[in-house]
């Protein structure tokens, strides 16, 4: 226990440590998040335009 420990506290550094390794998931997250939403935004916008193009040239 007292190996674990001392791994958690990083000699002193933990906080740099744990907030950098927080920081860099949060990163990897955003990197995947973000794209998946901006997708599904566009997704919908060219669905939209598609069909005010179809109800135009349907009139």
């Amino acid at each position: 226990m007292d190996a674990f420990n001392t791994f958690i506290h990083m000699g002193g550094y933990a906080s740099y440590v744990w907030s950098s390794y927080a920081i860099a998931l949060l990163a990897y997250g955003l990197s995947i998040v973000l794209p998946l939403i901006e997708k599904r935004r566009m997704e919908k916008r060219i669905r939209g335009i598609i069909q005010n193009e179809q109800s135009a040239t349907s009139e």
